[in-house]
């Protein structure tokens, strides 16, 4: 673990590993190891932290963000500030929700009086961030189990999305706009990686087994370019599709994918899965122990962009 030392002058010094633990460390030095962490200067300093380093800085953000938090709701609850709601938006949804759901919130908070502090951040199907008090309120994916929301959190579904996939134009089922499941296992598939959203990465390995016992996904080779593995897939010595993550909203007329005229697909076309068994369902989930007026914010949001 990086180890901590007070200074003579009070300053906090970071020196290499150590085995000593901090000890009478102040808020103010929370911060000053947050801070730190977060500015990189460990990996620019070559000093990696050991697993005990991890979660003190894991819970020096818990205890710095419930400190916040109570500050901000005493002067609230003094007439002395606006309420405030912290709102995490993950990377890698889609942007249609994202777009969509934050503007309706900035709106509806607007309305109501309420500051949004906009976060974003990584949200498990947990919504741990929520549940340990580092944000009020977010956005991410349900636990594809279908098991019953966290204690102590409040979640409205704001649909099912399901994933687009893309095939080699030669491909049979290019023309047809569908490609059955039992013909998908068959081929290479290019999706992940893992952690980007583990919970639905594994939902759908799963359906994907039951399906061809010995299946496995593919790791793109470019995380955050479509075209380039696009171009990779196409390339490929073997047939090979790209599925992406949930990007189209599930809907009795679900339509058949349009490419992008924009860009280069390399002669890859999108085409979607018969009886969509690949799907995720969006959710807002927030607090229970909010305050009822931000409680109402976020169920006026989750309504208006349910029902739209």
């Amino acid at each position: 673990m990086t180890e901590i030392k007070q200074a003579p002058a009070g300053s906090l010094l970071l020196s290499g590993s150590g085995d000593a633990t901090p000890s009478g460390v102040e808020l103010r030095h929370l911060r000053y190891f947050v801070a730190v962490a977060d500015a990189g200067t460990f990996t620019r300093a070559a000093v990696r932290l050991t697993k005990a380093g991890t979660v003190l800085l894991e819970e020096s953000r818990t205890v710095l963000s419930l400190i916040d938090h109570g500050v901000c709701r005493t002067r609230q609850a003094a007439g002395l500030g606006r309420p405030r709601l912290r709102f995490v938006v993950p990377p890698y949804l889609p942007e249609t929700l994202m777009i969509e759901t934050a503007s309706r919130l900035r709106s509806t908070a607007a309305g109501a009086d309420v500051d949004v502090v906009w976060l974003e951040a990584p949200l498990d199907a947990e919504f741990s961030a929520i549940r340990q008090h580092r944000a009020d309120a977010g956005l991410g994916w349900m636990n594809p189990a279908g098991d019953a929301s966290p204690a102590a959190l409040e979640v409205m579904s704001l649909g099912n999305f399901e994933p687009v996939v893309w095939i080699p134009s030669a491909h049979p089922a290019a023309p047809v706009g569908t490609i059955g499941l039992e013909e998908l296992v068959q081929m290479d598939v290019v999706h992940g990686p893992r952690r980007v959203s583990t919970e639905t990465y594994d939902a759908w390995l799963a359906v994907l087994r039951a399906a061809k016992a010995c299946f496995e996904f593919t790791d793109p080779p470019f995380r955050n370019s479509l075209p380039m593995t696009l171009a990779f897939a196409a390339t490929s010595s073997r047939p090979t599709a790209v599925l992406t993550g949930p990007c189209r909203r599930i809907t009795a007329e679900s339509a058949q994918p349009e490419p992008d005229q924009a860009a280069d697909t390399y002669d890859m076309v999108p085409v979607g899965i018969q009886a969509h068994p690949l799907g995720a369902t969006a959710g807002l989930a927030w607090s229970g122990d909010l305050p009822r007026q931000l409680q109402q914010v976020l169920v006026d949001t989750a309504m208006e962009s349910f029902f739209d």
